[in-house]
C-alpha cells in the first residue's frame, strides 16, 4: 500500500505513443521552467514600468506581492485539484489562464485588475509546476527521496526568479518592457501546441469532486496576508500610521486575522488544519525562514540604493549580477544535496553554513562600500548570498517534510509560505526602507555642523553640487551603517546556532503513499463530508 523504493520503469501515460520516451520527462521540465518564468509583472522591468505607466514603484511591487501570495495559496488544494481532473486538462487550464493574464497585465494599468490577474497567474503558476514535477518525481528520484527532489526543484524555482529578472531587464533596455510579456506569451503558446498535438487524456483514477473545500477560509487567509503586505509595502510611501490608508489596512488586518484563526479552530475541515501548527519544531523553523528573508531583503533596498542611486551603474550591469546569483543558487543546492543525501550530516550545521554565507555577504558589502567601488567587487558577495539563501531555503524545506506527516506537509508549506513568499520579504524591505530614512536624517543632523565649512572650502564648486555631494555621502554612510548592524545581528545569531541542535537526519527513508492510494483516501474523506 505504500511506496518505498520502486524500481519499475517510469511511465508517462500523458503522451501519445509517437513521443519518444526519453524526451517525455524533459517536456515536463520545459513546462515547469516556463511556468516559473511567468510572472505577468516583472520586477526586472520595474523602472521601465514606472517611467512609462501611471504606476509608482510601490504599485509594481504590490503586483509582485499579489503574484507571490497567489503562488502560496494552492498548497493545501494541490491534491484535491490533482484528483479532480486529468493531467492534460489541468495543464491546459494553467497555460491558458497564465497566457490570458499575461496579455491583460500588458494592456492595462488599472491596479485592481493588475493585482487580480497577477494573483490568478501566481495560483496557476504553482498549480502547473506541481502537475509537471509530481509526474516526473519518480524519474528524478525513484525512491521519492525529497533530499534529492527539492535541490533539483529549487534549481528551477529559485533559478527562474533571477533568470526572469535578467530577461525582463534586457528586454526593457533594448526594446520595450512589453517584450517580456510577448516572450512569455510565445512560450505559453508553444506549451499549448505541445499539449494539443502530443498528449492524450489520462485519468490516474476516478475524479474526486471538490466537495468540502474551505474556499472562504482560503479567501480570508489571502486577504489577511495581503493586508499585512500592503502596510509594509506602502508604509514608507504614506508615512506609516499618519496616513488613514495604513490605519484602515491595519484595522482590516486585525479583523481578518481574527476571522482566519477563529474559522480554522471551529469548522470541521478548515483551509489550514490547526494540527499543522502544533509541531514543536515548526515555530523555530518559521523564525529561521523569517530571518533568512530579512537578510535577503538587504540587496532590494541597500544594494540597489548603492548601485543605482549612488554609483549609477547601468541597468544591464546590475542585472548581470543575477547570473552570479544563479551560480550561487546551483552551488547552494549542490551543497545541500551532498550534505543531506550523501554525507547524512546534521541540519543545524548545514543551516550554520547557510546563515554564515548570508552574514559574510553583509560583512563583505560593509567593507567594499565606497564611491570608487566597481561592479566586479559585487560578484563574490552575490554568489555567497545566492548560496546561503538557497542552503537555508532548501534544507529547511527538506526538514519540514521530515518533521510533518504527509497529510500535513502541504499545509506546512502554506504556513512557511506566509513568511517565505510574502511577509518576510515585505517586512524586511519595510524595515530597511525605514532604517534608511531614519539613518539619513540622523546623519544629516550629526554632520550638519560641518556643512558650512565644507561649502566655504569649496567655493569653486556650485552650492547645489556641493549639497548634492553631501547628501550622497550621507546616503552612503547610512547604507554602510545598516549593513554593519545587519552583520552584527547576524553574527550573534550564527553564534547561537552553534549552541542549538536538532534531531539528525533520518536513517531510513520516509514511506510515501502512491498517488492512487492517497487519492482513494481523499475520496473517502469527501464522501464523509457529503
Amino acid at each position: 500500500m505504500t511506496q518505498n523504493a520502486p524500481q519499475q520503469k517510469i511511465q508517462f501515460p500523458l503522451f501519445k505513443d509517437f513521443v519518444p520516451p526519453a524526451i517525455r520527462p524533459w517536456i515536463y521540465v520545459f513546462f515547469a521552467i516556463v511556468f516559473q518564468l511567468s510572472d505577468c509583472v516583472y520586477l526586472g522591468s520595474l523602472n521601465a514600468m514606472v517611467g512609462n505607466t501611471p504606476l509608482i514603484r510601490e504599485d509594481v511591487m504590490m503586483c509582485g506581492f499579489f503574484a507571490l501570495v497567489g503562488v502560496n495559496m494552492p498548497f493545501p488544494l494541490l491534491f484535491r485539484l490533482k484528483f479532480r481532473s486529468n493531467n492534460k486538462a489541468m495543464l491546459t487550464i494553467c497555460t491558458v489562464t497564465i497566457l490570458v493574464a499575461s496579455f491583460v497585465t500588458m494592456i492595462t494599468s488599472f491596479m485592481p485588475v493588475l493585482c487580480l490577474f497577477c494573483f490568478i497567474a501566481g495560483f496557476c503558476k504553482l498549480w502547473g509546476t506541481f502537475e509537471c514535477m509530481s509526474n516526473i518525481q519518480l524519474w528524478m528520484t525513484p525512491k521519492r527521496d525529497f533530499s534529492v527532489f527539492f535541490p533539483l526543484l529549487y534549481c528551477i524555482v529559485l533559478g527562474d526568479i533571477y533568470l526572469s529578472e535578467v530577461l525582463s531587464n534586457h528586454m526593457a533596455y533594448y526594446y520595450d518592457w512589453h517584450y517580456m510579456q510577448w516572450l512569455m506569451i510565445g512560450l505559453l503558446l508553444i506549451i499549448l501546441l505541445i499539449l494539443l498535438t502530443t498528449t492524450k487524456v489520462f485519468h490516474i483514477m476516478k475524479m474526486v469532486p471538490l466537495y468540502g473545500v474551505d474556499w472562504l477560509g482560503g479567501v480570508l487567509w489571502a486577504a489577511w496576508i495581503l493586508e499585512l503586505i500592503y502596510i509594509c509595502n506602502y508604509g514608507e510611501y504614506f508615512n506609516w500610521f499618519v496616513s488613514p490608508n495604513i490605519r484602515i489596512a491595519a484595522c482590516a488586518a486585525v479583523v481578518t486575522g481574527y476571522f482566519c484563526i477563529n474559522r480554522m479552530r471551529h469548522i470541521h475541515h478548515p483551509f489550514i488544519s490547526p494540527d499543522s501548527w502544533k509541531y514543536k519544531n515548526l515555530w523555530p523553523m518559521l523564525l529561521l525562514f523569517f530571518l533568512s528573508e530579512i537578510f535577503a531583503a538587504t540587496p532590494n533596498v541597500l544594494q540597489n540604493s548603492m548601485t543605482e542611486g549612488l554609483l549609477h551603474f547601468d541597468y544591464l550591469s546590475v542585472s548581470n549580477l543575477s547570473w552570479w546569483m544563479i551560480a550561487g543558487i546551483f552551488l547552494g543546492n549542490a551543497i545541500t544535496f551532498l550534505w543531506v543525501n550523501r554525507m547524512h550530516l546534521s541540519y543545524i550545521r548545514l543551516l550554520f553554513i547557510g546563515f554564515t554565507a548570508l552574514v559574510v555577504y553583509q560583512i563583505y558589502m560593509y567593507l567594499i562600500i565606497s564611491s570608487e567601488a566597481n561592479i566586479e567587487l559585487l560578484y563574490i558577495p552575490t554568489v555567497l548570498r545566492g548560496m546561503g539563501y538557497t542552503i537555508v531555503f532548501c534544507s529547511l524545506t527538506i526538514y519540514l517534510e521530515e518533521m510533518m506527516p504527509f497529510q500535513h506537509f502541504f499545509h506546512g508549506l502554506f504556513i512557511v509560505g506566509i513568511i517565505r513568499t510574502g511577509l518576510g520579504a515585505a517586512i524586511g524591505s519595510a524595515l530597511y526602507s525605514f532604517g534608511m530614512r531614519y539613518s539619513i536624517a540622523n546623519n544629516i543632523a550629526h554632520y550638519n555642523g560641518n556643512v558650512d565649512s565644507v561649502l566655504l572650502s569649496a567655493r569653486h564648486i556650485p552650492i547645489a553640487e556641493a549639497i548634492s555631494r553631501f547628501m550622497q555621502q550621507m546616503q552612503m554612510i547610512s547604507i554602510k551603517q545598516l549593513y554593519g548592524w545587519t552583520a552584527l545581528v547576524g553574527t550573534g545569531f550564527i553564534i547561537l546556532l552553534l549552541f542549538y541542535d536538532t534531531t539528525p537526519v533520518r536513517s531510513t527513508l520516509k514511506r510515501m503513499p502512491y498517488w492512487k492510494v492517497f487519492g482513494r483516501k481523499i475520496k473517502k474523506e469527501v464522501i464523509v463530508k457529503r
